[in-house]
């Protein structure tokens, strides 16, 4: 079903939705089949947070706008499904923050790189890295397809985006000196705990809260956008992250149980 097929009366039409988006990049060779399997273990996370972006969401998007503006070599990094799901807001993205894209595939293939670098240039995209092997690098102790970088983008970044990642690459970057940012929505998954900011929330929600804290922020000095870094715990994040879930299943149960007992008279 593709996604303008979808009701917007359905009571799960925003997921429905992502999901024809998702479907539709299998289908033109931008998503992996595994990419589909990862989606939905992030969608079930997401209605453990209520699919709504959280404050401390929000406190992580401010800490990563700041991030990429104070980067001096800012790289986004752009896999299946966050081309699948988000190209547009992600080339204005590297428009706003001035960061380069790079496409970076575990499941890598040169049909599926051209098939995202079309989805890229139709969005506006005017320079992609990561498909010319000439200028290709490796990240050491890394055993997957990811570990090939671009010399001029991943391997020399100093700020990386990676937004729906895998947890031993992030590992990887983060001992290369990076600061990492990513968008996860398990607070638990490896990749969440080993990135320097996690924003635990659903990329569709998220990145045009990016955008736009981008463009909020790109008029302030260097010394306000590094107190904003200074001042984020990523480890305190995604304590709250945790917490927020819990205080959700709690109230949930409570008012099942209420309901529960309200429909058994004694």
């Amino acid at each position: 079903m593709h996604e303008n097929k979808v009701s917007l009366k359905h009571p799960r039409a925003t997921s429905l939705r992502i999901r024809a988006k998702l479907v539709h990049g299998f289908e033109i060779g931008v998503t992996s089949a595994f990419g589909l399997f990862a989606h939905g273990r992030g969608e079930a996370f997401d209605y453990l947070i209520g699919e709504n972006t959280t404050d401390n969401a929000k406190q992580a998007i401010k800490a990563a706008a700041a991030s990429l503006l104070l980067g001096q070599n800012s790289v986004l990094s752009v896999n299946g499904n966050v081309a699948a799901l988000v190209p547009e807001e992600l080339v204005k993205l590297a428009k706003t923050s001035k960061a380069k894209l790079e496409i970076n595939l575990y499941h890598r293939s040169k049909e599926r790189e051209e098939a995202i670098w079309k989805v890229l240039q139709d969005v506006g995209a005017k320079e992609v890295y990561g498909l010319d092997s000439k200028y290709h690098e490796t990240i050491p102790e890394i055993h997957s397809e990811r570990r090939i970088v671009d010399h001029r983008g991943l391997f020399i970044a100093d700020v990386v985006f990676v937004p729906l990642e895998d947890g031993d690459r992030t590992e990887g970057l983060v001992r290369l000196g990076k600061r990492v940012i990513t968008v996860d929505l398990n607070p638990l998954s490896r990749t969440a705990q080993m990135a320097g900011i996690t924003i635990v929330d659903n990329v569709v929600r998220a990145l045009p809260l990016l955008n736009a804290t981008v463009r909020k922020l790109r008029k302030e000095s260097v010394e306000s956008l590094q107190n904003i870094v200074d001042k984020f715990d990523n480890q305190q994040n995604l304590s709250q992250a945790i917490q927020h879930i819990n205080r959700r299943l709690n109230g949930l149960a409570k008012a099942q149980g209420a309901q529960s007992a309200g429909g058994n008279p004694e």
